[in-house]
């Protein structure tokens, strides 16, 4: 790959200082203002390398490695940076805590709102609970909470260790809080096959014109299991009885907030966090001892329907909550646990749901391979198919699908990286723009409840090529036919080379994102940074800088041909020893003595580096010929 995640990683880190930590205090805001999103973001471009890339970690201060500090070198020195990244998460996790309502923890989307049609958005508006709070909240806290645990082994003051038990308290209480509101927030849209919404979802799925009747047979049958489980569905929002009739038809997965009725969540248990650990160790649970307090869950006005964008970004933060870092860290207590196991469900509904959805088979080709994709409320665009891809995509990697399958994916990616106009030119006046400036409007619906004249909140996303990043890196990695894994890198390589153009210049801000006038000329230019944009760069970086760290991919080809070799190169050697060859010379010794040790080399990497063992044994064949030539000369010579 072109890509150098690594040195793009350090790039940003240290942009991201430059650009934050001013007068020896952070500084929180972007292009977009100061938020509980925003400002997570801004937190997540230093903790998401830190906590997911092994090099980067800043948790053990006697390993970080000089590179890692140097990119942070305004913070401090190995031991004071970690400090200072606890005491910059401590004042996000106190600064979104709403005092004035029992200390329950703030998830509104601020200044990321706008209003549809010029209008102005209301305080109440503005203030609203929103999933992508939730879910970056998730992200942010298990960041934290894993910091914290391994950096608390190497501080030894009881005040520092204070500090470090109030953060994980904090960030405990806020994950449990983005859990709850998450399960509020999940939807279940049941529909008849003869309404509106159902007849979108025919005309998307029924590819072969076959008569509407045996489609939904079709379609009911296939997901005859996640329809079955949806009676496990007991708490928070998305239950439903609707889904019986041979007629009924549906669509599952996040609304935009906390939908409208959800019932409240009950918490049972007390979050990790009081106690200390032994040197050493890492807590795996504390005893539940009293009920958490997340202060007052509101009512939800959220329509209950779900979202594609907000469901991308709900499935995205769900999965960190049973990665193997969560699950080797034990970061989630008792009471999280249960919530994940609740919230788990509703991801493994969703993605069955969906990779059914875009996979329907019956026709010449997959829905999905039919641009743009139509939302059952009738809206179209490449976005649509490019969110849609994303969840197959998680659907792929959990069960490891076939390569046929990814390589249909694949490209489908490719084709959308064209119509965005990332890895092809685009002209004047192209409609491509949109998707990279503003993005896609979402518009909220049920927002305009708290309008006295009804404005509706938008929230646009503009992520295209960043996405598109993620996935390819995704699919890449588990695509095990060699040729279809290098296109997809070419593709992960095409969309960087569109993303790095994209970089802000400048002084206080360079190589931070977004300046889209880069690469579009019609668009208008910007002096502050995207968190929201750079920390979904970062985010891409990290799986790319993850793929690149596991071994490369095995040809079983390769490998038979790599023992081969490696059988006639140990047989000569062999054979050499029978000759005596050692005893002919020091040097000759000296040879013999480099070959055992590069066949045994060779053999111990044959099945997982073959071409490198290849390489190895060509060089031992090389050097026992060169010894077999001259013992042949010698014979002949008069």
């Amino acid at each position: 790959m072109r890509i150098e995640p690594r040195q793009h990683l350090l790039e940003t880190w240290k942009a991201t200082v430059l650009s934050s930590w001013r007068d020896g205090r952070w500084h929180w805001g972007g292009r977009d203002g100061s938020n509980s999103i925003s400002d997570a973001e801004q937190l997540l471009c230093i903790l998401l390398p830190a906590t997911q890339v092994t090099p980067f970690a800043l948790d053990r201060p006697n390993a970080t490695a000089d590179a890692m500090l140097e990119a942070l070198r305004p913070l401090g020195d190995e031991k004071s940076i970690p400090l200072n990244l606890v005491r910059i998460a401590t004042d996000y996790f106190t600064r979104y805590v709403d005092e004035k309502n029992d200390g329950r923890p703030i998830f509104s989307g601020g200044s990321y709102y706008k209003s549809d049609e010029g209008g102005k958005l209301t305080d109440e508006q503005l203030g609203r609970d929103i999933v992508d709070s939730f879910a970056i909240s998730v992200t942010l806290s298990l960041a934290t909470i894993g910091f914290v645990r391994i950096f608390r082994q190497s501080v030894t003051r009881m005040n520092l260790r204070r500090e470090l038990r109030e953060l994980e308290r904090l960030a405990s209480t806020r994950l449990t809080a983005a859990m709850v509101g998450l399960l509020r927030s999940f939807s279940t849209h049941v529909f008849e096959a003869d309404d509106d919404p159902g007849q979108v979802l025919l005309r998307t799925i029924n590819k072969s014109q076959a008569p509407s009747k045996t489609v939904v047979n079709q379609f009911r049958t296939a997901l005859q299991e996640t329809i079955a489980s949806f009676g496990e569905v007991l708490i928070g929002s998305g239950q439903t009885q609707a889904l019986e009739g041979a007629n009924a038809l549906f669509e599952c997965g996040w609304s935009w907030g906390i939908v409208k009725e959800a019932p409240e969540v009950a918490l049972e248990y007390k979050p990790v966090g009081g106690g200390e650990p032994a040197t050493g160790e890492v807590p795996a649970a504390a005893p539940p001892e009293e009920i958490e307090d997340i202060g007052p869950q509101p009512e939800g006005i959220a329509e209950n329907k779900p979202y594609l964008y907000f469901t991308v970004v709900a499935v995205d933060a769900i999965e960190d909550l049973f990665s193997e870092r969560t699950r080797v860290l034990g970061l989630l207590n008792e009471e999280q646990q249960r919530l994940s196991r609740a919230l788990q469900l509703r991801w493994d509904l969703t993605l069955t749901y969906w990779a059914t959805v875009a996979t329907f088979s019956g026709g010449p080709k997959w829905p999905l391979e039919d641009p743009p994709w139509q939302t059952t409320d009738g809206l179209r665009s490449e976005y649509y198919s490019l969110l849609v891809t994303s969840i197959v995509v998680k659907d792929l990697v959990r069960r490891r699908g076939a390569d046929t399958r990814l390589a249909r994916i694949g490209a489908v990616l490719a084709d959308l990286s064209n119509e965005g106009r990332v890895t092809r030119r685009h002209r004047p006046g192209d409609s491509g723009l949109r998707l990279h400036h503003p993005g896609l409007e979402v518009v909220l619906e049920g927002s305009a409840d708290d309008s006295p004249d009804k404005t509706k909140s938008v929230w646009y996303v503009g992520e295209f090529a960043s996405l598109l990043l993620q996935r390819s890196v995704a699919i890449a990695g588990l695509l095990s036919d060699v040729e279809e894994r290098a296109r997809l890198l070419r593709l992960a390589d095409g969309v960087w080379d569109h993303l790095s153009r994209r970089r802000l210049s400048g002084t206080s801000h360079r190589r931070l994102w977004d300046q889209p006038s880069n690469v579009f000329e019609e668009l208008p230019g910007y002096e502050q940074p995207s968190w929201y944009y750079t920390e979904r760069v970062v985010a891409g970086l990290v799986s790319t800088a993850n793929l690149l760290s596991e071994e490369p991919l095995v040809n079983d080809r390769l490998v038979i041909h790599a023992f081969d070799l490696l059988f006639e190169a140990e047989h000569l050697y062999d054979m050499e020893l029978m000759r005596g060859s050692a005893d002919a010379s020091l040097e000759v010794m000296d040879v013999l003595t480099e070959i055992r040790a590069k066949l045994d080399r060779a053999r111990s990497i044959a099945r997982t580096r073959p071409g490198s063992a290849t390489a190895l044994v060509s060089w031992i064949l090389l050097e026992l010929d060169g010894l077999d030539a001259v013992r042949q000369n010698e014979s002949t010579a008069i």
